[in-house]
C-alpha cells in the first residue's frame, strides 16, 4: 500500500461529512420528536419523591433563621467593629 496524501485526504474529508451529516440529521429528528411532545427513549416512570416533607420543612426554617440573622446586621442590633482600622 503506498502513500497517496491526495486520497487520504479526500477519504479523510469523506468521512468527516458522512459524519457531519448523521449528526445533523439525528439532531434535527430528536428536536422535531421532542418539540412535538414526543419522548427520546424510554418514557419516565412514577417516582417516589426523593424529599419527604419534614426535611423540607426543616430546610425552610433554616433558610427562615438565616433570614432573620440577616436582619438584625441589617437593623443595627448586631453591630460589626472592623479590627484592621
Amino acid at each position: 500500500m503506498s502513500i497517496d496524501p491526495e486520497r487520504d485526504w479526500i477519504i479523510t474529508l469523506i468521512i468527516s461529512a458522512i459524519l457531519l451529516i448523521s449528526l445533523v440529521v439525528w439532531n434535527v429528528w430528536a428536536f422535531d420528536t421532542v418539540a412535538n411532545g414526543g419522548v427520546i427513549g424510554s418514557p419516565a416512570t412514577n417516582v417516589k419523591p426523593v424529599f419527604n416533607q419534614a426535611s423540607l420543612d426543616a430546610i425552610h426554617t433554616i433558610f427562615t433563621n438565616r433570614a432573620d440573622e440577616e436582619q438584625k446586621y441589617v437593623s443595627g442590633t448586631y453591630s460589626f467593629i472592623d479590627p484592621s482600622l
